[in-house]
């Protein structure tokens, strides 16, 4: 441990195996092992303060007021008194040291709650509750159901057969479906015997602390033997031990070397354009400032040669000072007078705004999502404005588009399609909630959450029609799915993907239910009759085969193959009789496709005995051989999964989430550019695309970029080029630099509205430097864009280029660990809390339950957020040049003296009492339409993107208007009170009067402007308006009066002065006449522009005007039909190896409860398995998913017309 509370290793030579043994500190110790505490906070009671300030002053605005504080404790040069700087300073330093103690005081608190956790650990040949933070490397702990994975583990047993455990990883890699972890055999014989895990001295040699989640090597020496260990035997902390009663592990690495905490990573730092732009602007600020002080400094050396020498009878210089030493002093005394053009509370104002804005998001009801209790978070507060600016949204599909959520719609068996309602006349009726469903009732196994519409295809089996029992049958058979019935009747399944839960639960409802596997067999009930089918072989799925097969013995002995998989993989290996059957069933698909489904075909085949033996034969000679093992196994598969014959097809949906279609099409409207990019297939996410409006039948055109060669993604992408803009050479990029030699590609308009999908393959060669540049100008001229198959990390590598080649911002969103680098890497990240585990909330920087949300979160929050933040810039940087220009004029008036013009007092409260809450009140509350007009005219928010409100040119705007301000509130009162007297015949041209009248002249003015920059005056606001003038009134009465004078007489010299000058009515008269000549012209450039040349914010707040500020009707959400006849091939989500894993002995629950015939209905919400809707819904996570279901559009085969595909 550090002093500076870091946790740290101490050096040591970098580690490159892991030596350790079991139950054996004494010897782990000399490694010097991490233990298991976790350390996320930065800060102790006794490095807060030191480290706090030391980081506060890496501020560049922080350094340069602590500089000036410096200066002004030199007589020599100062005129202000101290506190003018350090009251500010300490205040900032305060509020920020404040707010991060706060975060770290949370952090301190979630590392206790985590690191005083408790776990068993075996200690003294006993079990002791011990917490997290205390266990340390070769300690052998014991976990049990439901608990989290302590530390990274060896499984050494477990209570279930075959020393398996069921763990699930949604936290480590976002995947919700269980997987499977079995511990050596030599390990799992130990049990639960606490005598024989005590003796166990096993050591382990393996590879060093790394953050590979998928890869582990090495190996347990344990009574003179060897045995390798590999990631299937290794449990990691992040993840949860599931229907596993209780397993023991020993500890391999802990706290911050587990893979979980190496994954981790360092965030990067998120700044805002408007933050980019502030360093800029203050840069400037800090020139201009030289510049200034630079221009008094020779002026008093002017002066001082020239007019200062004829004082010198009077006032004798001090030591002799030459005139060029006293412009010396002078230029830091003005350093220190004008130091108000870079205010101080400017940094403390942006951070109040931006949380405040952050608890707008927080609060906002309309982004709570009541059915799984999840509000909007803003887990930053630094970036509201830039929401309110957003160009590009790259979206993940499946989980953010899409439910996660399978449900069997239809199917089509032997050329006849299932799951359509018609009425008497024939006539394809819509399907909603009140829609008569099937009665499953016949079947005392069927789940009452399945839910499905046609009768026919319950009277087919009640037939029993020989092609749909087949075709049930495959899909009871041909899976990988566990089934568990700890309670009799009680049936629920865990499926390794959601597709195949949907489709064993569609299949257990028509009559063919999944009770239960062995290594070598599957027991099926086929219409009420107990069958068990002898499981032979599984041809497990890959994404090369895009397909599976299984090869089982019927009770009566008869061999069959059964192959389900992507249609177009499936047809190539169907035999030539099926040709009539596949063209009716092609139609059938192409009609599944235009609805978006997910389709699946399936065949079958009866085998020879003596064919199967002979292959068996050489598959398990290919099974054992060491060379080019999988590609041998592939050549076996090809040859035995031919002249199959077509029973059929599913269609499954992966139901769009709420308001979809709608939010996209705003976005649109918006002209935010929306990306898709997924993992999916394309044919899926191709026709996902066109069922939530994102490609449109009205399109130009759709290009498909799919080639296979460095060349051929070239030629196509030129090609769209071309197509999109045929006048121009497509080679010729058009393009400027913007600093470090970087090219910026500018947007370029285009006649008609284009979309592009291009594959991952040929997405990595579009990447290429080489290519990179045309890929990204092809792809911006185009309305949407869907990248499919693409990895992670090309998912970043996308939102980098348009990072780094355009001038625009942002978002990225995503709801599981796949998309955390693309949420990271994207100006701003959003997190779904949804199917997918918390791992891509915890990596963003908002987060909410739907997709939809995001368009409130833009629309609204994000354009009221940068709104606010441009108003208060403008009006902040106006306010201090306008206060400080005017020092600037009085310092020819005083011989360049460095003298201020205002009492030190009313400069120490300006910014701090005077202005600063009218002006958060107006950051915080403004706005200049409603939420509900937002949405009616989404194109209020294009001048966000285009940096409209506040940009270099506003900036210097606000200069020249507070350079003019300035002018009248400094001439306007000299020239009132030259050679002016009192009514009583007095003198008022005194510095005091002077000084008073013009700060309050100047009061005035600034709030006053403020009015006019205000768009919604709530009660909130006119309060802090009107009472920062009576405050200023209030302490300005106090400060000059006698009392404060004799109490301290040096900090309150103006005795007197409020009460002799603000009771003459020619004073009145000039702050009147001051404040009508600084706002007059900014009253006519407002009327003139209105009329003349109005902005849509003008146009809108008139129509908001004439409705009298009554919301507008809400838009109607209309149905978005889909025709379409692109094909929509299944896009499996398997993993590879599961099949292996259940033939291989090792995959085996606890043997299932005797049965009857008779069984109660099976209704149980599990933790795994959750139909819903109007079919079988499977959810991984297992919520109860009681949805309404949604309205679907009449669809006829007739309706759909033909799309030439681009590519062809």
């Amino acid at each position: 441990m550090s002093f500076f509370g870091v946790e740290c290793v101490r050096k040591k030579e970098r580690e490159l195996e892991r030596k350790l043994r079991a139950n054996d500190r004494e010897y782990n110790l000399p490694f010097r092992y991490a233990t298991n505490a976790i350390k996320t906070s930065k800060y102790n009671p006794f490095t807060f303060l030191p480290l706090n300030l030391f980081e506060q002053f890496q501020r560049i605005a922080n350094a340069y007021f602590l500089f000036l504080l410096a200066l002004q404790v030199i007589p020599q040069i100062s005129s202000l008194s101290w506190f003018t700087t350090v009251v500010p300073l300490v205040l900032v330093l305060t509020v920020t040291a404040a707010k991060d103690a706060t975060d770290d005081i949370n952090r301190h608190r979630s590392d206790k709650q985590v690191n005083n956790r408790k776990v068993q650990v075996l200690i003294d040949r006993k079990l002791r509750s011990e917490k997290w933070m205390d266990v340390q490397v070769g300690d052998i702990i014991k976990l049990e159901n439901n608990q989290f994975v302590t530390a990274d583990l060896l499984l050494l047993s477990s209570s279930e057969p075959l020393n398996l455990v069921y763990i699930e990883t949604a936290e480590l890699d976002g995947e919700t479906n269980l997987k499977v972890r079995q511990a050596l055999t030599v390990t799992g014989d130990l049990g639960e015997d606490i005598e024989k895990l005590a003796d166990f001295n096993g050591e382990v040699r393996c590879e060093p602390p790394n953050n590979r989640l998928d890869r582990f090597t090495g190996t347990l020496t344990y009574a003179g033997q060897k045995h390798p260990v590999d990631n299937g035997k290794i449990l990691l902390r992040g993840c949860t031990l599931r229907n596993t009663e209780w397993c023991f592990g020993l500890v391999l690495f802990g706290g911050p070397e587990t893979k979980l905490m190496q994954n981790c990573g360092k965030s990067t730092f998120k700044r805002t354009s408007i933050d980019r732009l502030m360093n800029v602007l203050v840069l400037c600020i800090f020139g201009f400032l030289a510049f200034m002080c630079t221009i008094l400094a020779i002026g008093n050396c002017f002066w001082e040669l020239n007019e200062g020498s004829q004082f010198t009878v009077f006032l004798p210089r001090q030591d002799e000072n030459s005139p060029r030493f006293s412009a010396f002093l002078t230029f830091w005394s003005y350093v220190i007078i004008l130091n108000t053009v870079v205010p101080i509370s400017l940094y403390v104002s942006v951070e109040i705004i931006r949380l405040g804005n952050s608890f707008y998001i927080d609060w906002d009801r309309k982004m709570y999502y009541a059915r799984n209790d999840t509000p909007a978070e803003a887990r930053t507060t630094t970036l509201n404005e830039e929401l309110g600016q957003i160009k590009y949204v790259f979206s993940d599909k499946t989980g953010t588009l899409t439910q996660n959520i399978m449900t069997f719609n239809k199917c089509s068996i032997n050329g006849k399609s299932y799951g359509d309602v018609f009425d008497y006349t024939g006539q394809r009726l819509e399907i909603t909630g009140h829609t008569e469903t099937v009665d499953f009732s016949f079947n005392q196994l069927a789940d009452p959450r399945f839910i499905f519409h046609d009768h026919a295809l319950v009277e087919a089996v009640k037939l029993e029609n020989p092609e749909v029992h087949a075709f049930f049958r495959l899909l009871a058979l041909c899976h990988t799915v566990m089934a568990e019935e700890k309670t009799e009747g009680e049936l629920f399944y865990l499926a390794q993907s959601p597709d195949e839960g949907a489709l064993v639960t569609a299949a257990r409802n028509f009559g063919f239910v999944f009770r239960s596997r062995t290594p070598d067999s599957v027991s099926i009930v086929e219409m009420g009759k107990q069958r068990s089918y002898e499981l032979l072989a599984i041809l497990d799925f890959n994404n090369v085969r895009k397909r599976m097969s299984v090869i089982v013995r019927s009770p009566e002995g008869k061999l069959s193959l059964y192959c389900k998989g992507a249609d177009t993989i499936i047809y190539e290996r169907l035999h030539q009789s099926c040709s009539q059957l596949m063209d009716v069933t092609t139609e059938h698909l192409n009609e599944f496709a235009g609805e978006g489904l997910r389709t699946l075909a399936l065949a079958y085949k009866d085998l020879d005995e003596a064919y199967f033996n002979q292959w068996k034969q050489r598959h398990h000679e290919v099974s054992t051989a060491l060379d080019d093992q999988e590609g041998k196994l592939d050549e076996l598969y090809e040859e035995i999964e031919k002249d199959l014959l077509l029973l059929g097809a599913t269609a499954i949906e992966d139901k769009l989430q709420d308001g979809v279609p709608q939010t996209i099409e705003q976005l649109s409207k918006a002209d935010i550019k929306i990306w898709v990019l997924t993992g999916d297939k394309q044919e899926t996410a191709e026709n996902i695309g066109y069922s939530c409006n994102l490609l449109r039948e009205e399109m130009n055109e759709v290009f498909v970029v799919s080639g296979n060669s460095p060349e051929d993604v070239r030629q196509e992408l030129r090609n769209a080029l071309t197509s999109m803009k045929p006048e121009e050479d497509s080679v010729l990029l058009p393009e400027r630099t913007l600093g470090k030699g970087v090219k910026v590609i500018p947007d370029e308009v285009v006649n008609g509205d284009y979309g592009l999908v291009i594959n991952g393959h040929s997405l990595a060669y579009a990447l290429e430097c080489s290519m990179e540049l045309e890929f990204l100008r092809a792809a911006c001229m185009c309305k949407a864009v869907i990248c499919c198959r693409v990895t992670p990390l090309q998912k970043a590598q996308v939102v980098e280029l348009v990072k780094k080649y355009k001038q625009a911002v942002t978002l990225a969103i995503g709801d599981g660990a796949n998309d955390v680098s693309m949420i990271k890497a994207a100006h701003i990240g959003v997190g779904i809390s949804g199917q997918e585990g918390m791992q891509a909330v915890l990596s963003s920087d908002y987060s909410f339950a739907q997709f939809r949300f995001l368009q409130r979160l833009l629309l609204v929050h994000g354009r009221w957020s940068y709104l606010r933040m441009c108003k208060f810039l403008r009006y902040f940087f106006y306010k201090n040049f306008t206060f400080t220009f005017v020092h600037f004029w009085y310092a020819f008036f005083c011989g360049f003296s460095a003298q201020t013009v205002y009492d030190e007092w009313f400069i120490t409260l300006y910014n701090l009492v005077y202005t600063a809450l009218p002006v958060l009140g107006m950051s915080l509350f403004d706005q200049d339409v409603n939420d509900a007009w937002s949405f009616q005219h989404p194109k209020l928010y294009v001048p966000g993107q285009l940096n409209l409100y506040f940009s270099k040119k506003a900036f210097f705007q606000c200069a020249l208007h507070s350079g003019y301000s300035s002018l009248v509130l400094f001439f306007i009162p000299y020239a009132a009170m030259h050679d002016t007297v009192r009514d009583d015949g007095k003198d008022v041209a005194d510095y005091q009067s002077f000084a008073l009248l013009t700060q309050t002249c100047l009061l005035f003015a600034v709030t006053i402007q403020l009015g006019f920059e205000m768009s919604y005056w709530t009660a909130v606001n006119t309060f802090f308006v009107l009472g920062s003038l009576a405050m200023y009134f209030v302490v300005t009465f106090t400060m000059y009066s006698d009392g404060m004078f004799l109490m301290i007489p040096s900090a309150f010299p103006f005795i007197g002065t409020a009460r002799n000058s603000l009771n003459q009515p020619n004073i009145w008269l000039t702050i009147l006449l001051t404040a009508i000549l600084c706002v007059l012209p900014v009253v006519t450039c407002r009327f003139l522009f209105i009329q003349l040349c109005p902005t849509i914010n003008d146009k809108v707040m008139f129509k908001v005007r004439q409705a009298k500020a009554t919301p507008p009707p809400p838009p109607r959400r209309t149905r978005i039909r889909r025709t379409s006849s692109r094909r929509s091939g299944y896009a499996f989500s398997h993993a590879q190896g599961y099949g292996d894993l259940v033939t291989s002995r090792r995959f085996l629950r606890r043997p299932a409860l005797s049965r009857s015939s008779g069984v109660v209905h099976a209704g149980r919400t599990t933790t795994s398995f959750s139909p819903m809707g109007r079919s079988a819904g499977y959810s991984p996570t297992g919520r109860p998913q009681n949805t309404k279901v949604p309205d679907v559009e009449v669809t006829s085969l007739q309706m759909y017309r033909t799309i030439r595909d681009p590519a062809l």
